[in-house]
């Protein structure tokens, strides 16, 4: 039996990604480096860092620890000044009605998201209460594949069995890691982008509740 909800927060509540993309944008333009879609989407659930050192090596770049803290900072300058105008338009469709969904039947929900500026979306989307736990990228030692995140997530929810928490995922790294945790994985988005997701929704009405509480499947 399910008793654990665990949501990834960008593709998954909330549609973020368009403001990671124009802010690796600007820097990349800034810096005269190569950076589209196609880049952008190896950076899904991957570190600030992480996501740099993809961008130079696709580049064929390197520089020096602290020039590279440098080029993540100003990114995360220009992502945080682009989450001024986030607005619920930003929500994916149908996760808020979920989530509450799901607390309704008095089963625990967290958040696991990589992103330092997590808490900062929530709170402006006052969606910060749907949630019983959160980590993010700030209480992080190891990114995802690595099943640390998750693990964390489950502690702060009471340390339910890894095979009563579901994780909600948009990203192949982000499944790994759940699978990795020996927890029941979702995937969000599109099936082609999730080849290692048993299975996957594109909206969240495809999900029957009593079948995942009572087996982790979602029909």
């Amino acid at each position: 039996m399910i008793t654990s909800f665990i949501f990834d927060l960008d593709g998954v509540i909330v549609f973020t990604d368009r403001y990671h993309f124009l802010g690796w944008k600007q820097l990349a333009d800034e810096e005269g480096w190569k950076f589209d879609d196609t880049l952008n989407h190896q950076l899904r659930g991957v570190s600030r860092m992480e996501s740099l050192q993809i961008i130079l090596d696709h580049n064929g770049l390197d520089f020096s620890q602290q020039q590279k803290e440098e080029f993540a900072a100003r990114k995360n300058r220009y992502y945080q000044t682009l989450l001024d105008d986030i607005s619920q338009d930003d929500v994916y469709p149908g996760a808020v009605e979920f989530v509450q969904q799901v607390r309704t039947r008095g089963l625990r929900t967290a958040l696991g998201s990589s992103s330092k500026n997590a808490d900062r979306v929530l709170k402006a989307l006052e969606i910060d209460t749907l949630f019983d736990a959160v980590v993010t990228g700030n209480d992080l030692t190891r990114t995802k594949p690595d099943p640390q995140i998750f693990q964390l997530c489950a502690e702060r929810l009471g340390s339910p069995p890894a095979a009563e928490c579901v994780v909600f995922e948009d990203a192949e790294s982000g499944i790994a890691a759940a699978l990795a945790a020996g927890m029941h994985a979702v995937g969000v988005g599109d099936a082609d982008q999730l080849p290692n997701a048993a299975q996957v929704i594109k909206e969240y009405s495809e999900i029957d509740l009593d079948t995942l509480i009572a087996s982790g499947r979602i029909r």
